[in-house]
């Protein structure tokens, strides 16, 4: 934000930079990956400028700390730009690879800044050839030959002494002139060419996504920077987790599956039916109401929404159950037995005492979910083990300790038993027993 917000005045148009720039980063982390970091401190990526950093930028950023714009479940490709000259481009128009439907040429809400340059002939060729394009020795006129939607210069012909034209991008012909000349030369591509060289043009940058005077004039006439994201990236959805997607439901007799794929995932409602019904005469639990399970359509996406690693498989928080793509569990061959294991956990904490420690929920979930032998010496994991998500072998050397933990547990005492501890809590004895041990000393 110190680096790219020096045009506002508005508090509110300052937030939705905030927004805007994080999203920019998180959707090109590793842009520069190749030159082992992520971001370069130039315009190329984000200006990075912390000798204009001010308590005041800082504390707008934290206002909206952690929050993304999301579209679809990802992370939404955010550009802005200085000013769009009244009406923002059309990101195909400079990006023709990217589809996205958020970032359409549409009119802004302030008047448009004006500006003109008259061209040196000679400036203009050595500085497209200092960017290795293809020009006249002596370039003598610019028309243009085909325009954008949005209005703004796409393709450019170079007349020489000859009277051959050379095409070349408008947006190359900018860059190149920016980075020998300045970017206070061609500013944008909104623009008309009079006499064959004078630019007489208004805005500055290539005008996709926010643009900054737009927002500044949004943000002081009284609008919030969600409503400021709203009118620049229409369709996108702010938050701190994945969001935008567009949810099917496949209802069941007693739970409900979310899909965005229907057609590949109906079948998992009969199979999480069958493994709910099992759950519960296993364990004669009453099935709650109103499980859902949300089955995401990929990996990333399943990862923003539930902050969970790539290995692991699912996510429970209440009645509602967070899957990877059925596809991918099903060719790893842990379909059924995550779901099982995560409907599982839905009837053991509707059930659970508050007191209940973390050890004994889910070392219970899998000794239900997989057959559990008691192993006599093995240690009673710590919730710091249960809950870390660095190191997967740990990971579930933790869960299989709890699993053998609980084992030995209904072993001694009865599964019935065990069962009824879920609801009263543990008794003092085991309380004792676990209290006192230390789970560093076994490892």
């Amino acid at each position: 934000m110190a680096g790219e917000s020096s045009v506002f005045q508005s508090d509110e148009a300052l937030k939705a930079m905030a927004v805007a720039a994080r999203t920019y980063a998180i959707r090109l982390r590793g842009r520069h990956s190749s030159e082992n970091y992520d971001f370069c401190e130039t315009t190329h990526c984000q200006r990075y400028d912390p000798a204009n950093l001010t308590n005041h930028i800082q504390s707008l950023a934290q206002q909206t700390a952690g929050e993304l714009l999301w579209y679809e479940g990802k992370p939404a490709f955010t550009p802005y730009t200085r000013d769009c000259g009244g009406r923002t481009e059309d990101a195909a128009a400079v990006w023709p690879d990217l589809a996205a439907p958020y970032l359409k040429a549409h009119d802004d809400r302030h008047s448009p800044y004006p500006w003109q340059y008259r061209a040196d002939p000679a400036a203009l060729a050595h500085a497209l050839e200092k960017s290795l394009l293809r020009t006249p020795r002596r370039i003598e006129r610019i028309l243009i030959q085909q325009r954008t939607p949005s209005g703004r210069a796409r393709t450019l012909l170079l007349y020489g002494p000859g009277g051959d034209a050379i095409p070349i991008s408008a947006s190359s012909f900018r860059f190149a002139m920016g980075r020998e000349l300045g970017w206070n030369t061609v500013q944008s591509d909104r623009y008309e060419i009079r006499d064959g060289l004078t630019f007489d043009g208004n805005g500055s940058g290539h005008g996709v996504g926010l643009c900054q005077r737009g927002a500044d004039s949004m943000g002081t006439s009284g609008r919030t920077y969600h409503e400021i994201l709203a009118f620049y990236y229409p369709g996108t959805v702010p938050g701190l987790t994945g969001r935008g997607l567009s949810w099917r439901r496949l209802g069941g007799d007693t739970l409900t599956v979310l899909t965005t794929q229907p057609d590949q995932d109906h079948a998992i409602v009969a199979l999480a039916e069958r493994e709910l019904q099992s759950a519960a005469r296993r364990t004669q639990f009453t099935i709650p109401r109103d499980i859902e399970i949300r089955i995401y359509p990929d990996l990333d996406t399943y990862r923003n929404a539930t902050g969970e690693p790539g290995w692991a498989a699912a996510h429970t928080s209440g009645h509602r159950i967070s899957l990877q793509p059925a596809a991918v569990l099903r060719s790893r061959g842990v379909l059924d037995q995550t779901i099982r294991h995560e409907l599982l956990h839905v009837l053991i904490e509707s059930r659970a005492a508050p007191s209940l420690p973390t050890w004994f929920r889910e070392g219970l979930v899998v000794y239900l979910a997989e057959p559990t032998a008691p192993a006599p010496g093995r240690p009673i994991p710590s919730d710091a083990d249960l809950s870390q998500t660095a190191d997967p072998a740990k990971a579930r050397r933790a869960y299989a300790d709890a699993a053998s933990s609980v084992a030995t547990l209904a072993k001694r005492y009865g599964e019935t038993t065990v069962f009824v501890w879920l609801a009263t809590g543990l008794p003092a004895e085991v309380r004792n027993a676990s209290n006192s041990h230390d789970p560093t000393k076994s490892k």
